[in-house]
Parts: structure tokens; C-alpha cells; sequence
């Protein structure tokens, strides 16, 4: 038995390895600030200057908290880490946005199985640049090690944000009526949703490397996979600031039916004509691949569009002319319909209803 006492770093934990990517990643922290935040990082808490909320009638706190998960697999495996950061920002600012809120500042956990400071800083290098394409702060965070319990190379990230909405601006079913437009706004690829199936297909169906040359994509099948999330927090502002809106949904896990049935009220149908777009080719690679069927994949892919508008009718050419002046693909996808009635034409192939 040995002699020499037990410490925390025989027991695997770096504190000075933790200290150095703190310091690696200030830089980064400090270019989403906003004018409302206090200090830096390195405090027990992050500051944000509510005072800024007095301009609102009656303010609205919304929150969210998500992860990324298994798609870390992926940046892990190709060890590229300053891209994972975006999906993070996008699967919770994106869902604090849906409801017409502002995004303000957001906290992130990043949990590894042993601290390597540059692969630190670079994961939160990504969120930092992902929290200033959504408009917000990042405040602060924290980074866990957890020897014994996730291999040297393995990590995990999740964060929390909260963003603010006017009361009477606030954004959801109660404002959908008959004759609204559903606007789809195109994804970036496979987003952060379904991996687990991409990857078994992948890996355990396919065997295919992440190394391996994809002419339909036009790059290495590891890169479109590790493409990162769209960030639609401005692009939505932005249409609440030009035109009226009524509803948005954020298109994640459970695919499109799913979560655009989530804003659509009793009574009420979303009408979508699939044949208005064809999703990117990533998707029928991991329906072909996989020989997943076409009901599967929808329950769990986003099929190409990651983000749904509803508007009304008068408000559709100003919608699409804010999206198409940000750059931002965008088409109208169908139509919000009493219950009994349907589009009419070729393609209809969807009701989503409550």
C-alpha cells in the first residue's frame, strides 16, 4: 500500500489544467457582451443589469435549457470542437425566440473526463460565437472534470438561457387563426436532432468512416455531419419587427409534424404541402443507407427546414422578403385550415393538428 497521501490530482483532477482554459477562453466570453452584463467570468455568478427591463410595460422572462447530444460523438471522433458550441446556442435560444422573446445571456455546463485547456476554450469558443449570432450574453458557466466516470477524450455540454417578451407580444396558438401561411425556413443540415439513428446507421449499418468522400455532398461524410446548427434567434426577431407574426416552431427532436402540432390550437389544422421542397441530400443518405422508412425518418429528422413561421396571409411577402435580405432560404409550405378542410394540388401530404 502507498505511503503517499491522496490528492485531487491523483484522483485525476487538474485544477491548473482547469485554470488555464478559463483563461483560454476569456477572450472569447468577452466578445458577446452586452451593455447589460457586469464583470467577467471567473465570478460565482453572472450579472446581468435588470434595470434594462424597465423599458417593458409588463416583461416576460422566458427560459430554456438543452445539450447537444450524441452529435458530440461526432466532434469528439473528428476532433473538431469549436463548432459544437453553435448547436448548443441553437437548441436553446432557438426555443426561447419561438415564443417572441429577445434572447439575453446564457450559462453552458461542459462536463469532460479530463481537461485538455485548448479542446476547453475551443468548445467554448463555439458558443460564444454561436451567443453572438443569437444576440445574447454569455454570462458565464461551468467546466466539470470527471475522472473514472467519462473517458480522457470524452466530454458533454448543455445550457441554460433566458431571453424577455413583451406580454402582450407574446407569440403562440392563442394568436393562429384560419387562413394563416406556415413559412418553412431551411435548415443547415441534420441540426442536433437524431443522431443516435445517424450514427447507428452510420457506423453500424453502413460502416462507413467519417473520413469518407461523399459526392453528394461534395465533402467528407464527417463534416456534413458536424455541420452546425442554424441560429434563427435574429432571423425570427426579425420578422416580428417587420411584419406580424403568430406563431413560430422550432423544428428538433420529434421531426416537423410533431413540432409544429405543439402552436397549432383546437379546432385547427397545419396543412403542409411536402412537395414545396426537397430535403438536402444528408437525409436520403441515412434513409437509403439505413433503409429507414420515410415515417421514421420524419418522426425524427427535421427533413430540411429547421424553423416554421405562421403568419397571416397579408404578412406572407414581407416575411419572405425580410428572410430572402438576411440571406435565409424561406418558402411558403402551407396553410392553417379549419378542421375537414384541405389544400388542394399535389403534394399535400400532411394534417398536424393539436
Amino acid at each position: 500500500m502507498s505511503e503517499t497521501g491522496a490528492s485531487y490530482a491523483a484522483a485525476g483532477v487538474d485544477i491548473e489544467a482547469g485554470d488555464r482554459a478559463v483563461e483560454l477562453m476569456k477572450e472569447w466570453v468577452k466578445k458577446t457582451g452586452r451593455p447589460e452584463v457586469l464583470g467577467g467570468i471567473g465570478g460565482f455568478a453572472g450579472l446581468f443589469d435588470a434595470s434594462a427591463l424597465k423599458r417593458y410595460r409588463r416583461p416576460l422572462l422566458a427560459s430554456a435549457t438543452d445539450g447537444v447530444g450524441t452529435k458530440v460523438d461526432l466532434a469528439r471522433r473528428m476532433g473538431v470542437y469549436d463548432t459544437i458550441g453553435h448547436d448548443l446556442v441553437a437548441m436553446v435560444m432557438d426555443d426561447i425566440v419561438v415564443c417572441g422573446a429577445e434572447p439575453l445571456f446564457m450559462t453552458d455546463y461542459l462536463c469532460v473526463g479530463k481537461v485538455h485547456p485548448e479542446r476547453v476554450a475551443a468548445v467554448v469558443k463555439g458558443i460564444a460565437e454561436g451567443c453572438v449570432l443569437a444576440g445574447c450574453a454569455l454570462v458565464g458557466g461551468e467546466t466539470a472534470e470527471h475522472p473514472g466516470l467519462l473517458g480522457p477524450d470524452d466530454f458533454d455540454v448543455a445550457g441554460a438561457g433566458t431571453g424577455v417578451v413583451e406580454a402582450d407580444r407574446l407569440l403562440g396558438a392563442e394568436r393562429i387563426r384560419a387562413g394563416d401561411a406556415v413559412l418553412a425556413m431551411a435548415s443547415s443540415g441534420l441540426h442536433s436532432n437524431g443522431y443516435s439513428l445517424v450514427r447507428h446507421v452510420v457506423f453500424d449499418r453502413a460502416g462507413w468512416t467519417l473520413d469518407r468522400e461523399i459526392p453528394e455532398f461534395g465533402r467528407a461524410l464527417g463534416e456534413e455531419l458536424l455541420e452546425p446548427t442554424r441560429i434563427y434567434s435574429l432571423d425570427c426577431l426579425a420578422l416580428t419587427r417587420t411584419t406580424e407574426v403568430h406563431a413560430f416552431s422550432h423544428i428538433t427532436g420529434g421531426g416537423l409534424a410533431a413540432n409544429l402540432a405543439r402552436v397549432i390550437p383546437g379546432g385547427l389544422h397545419a396543412v403542409v404541402d411536402r412537395s414545396t421542397w426537397t430535403p438536402g441530400a444528408v437525409f436520403d443518405l441515412v434513409g437509403t443507407a439505413g433503409r429507414v422508412e420515410r415515417a421514421e425518418l420524419e418522426n425524427t429528422l427535421n427533413m430540411g427546414v429547421g424553423m416554421m413561421a405562421v403568419v397571416p396571409g397579408e404578412s406572407v411577402d414581407a416575411a419572405l422578403t425580410t428572410l430572402a435580405d438576411r440571406g435565409l432560404d424561406a418558402w411558403v409550405a402551407g396553410e392553417i385550415t379549419e378542421r375537414g378542410e384541405h389544400l388542394t394540388g399535389a403534394g399535400m401530404v400532411g394534417d398536424y393538428a393539436s
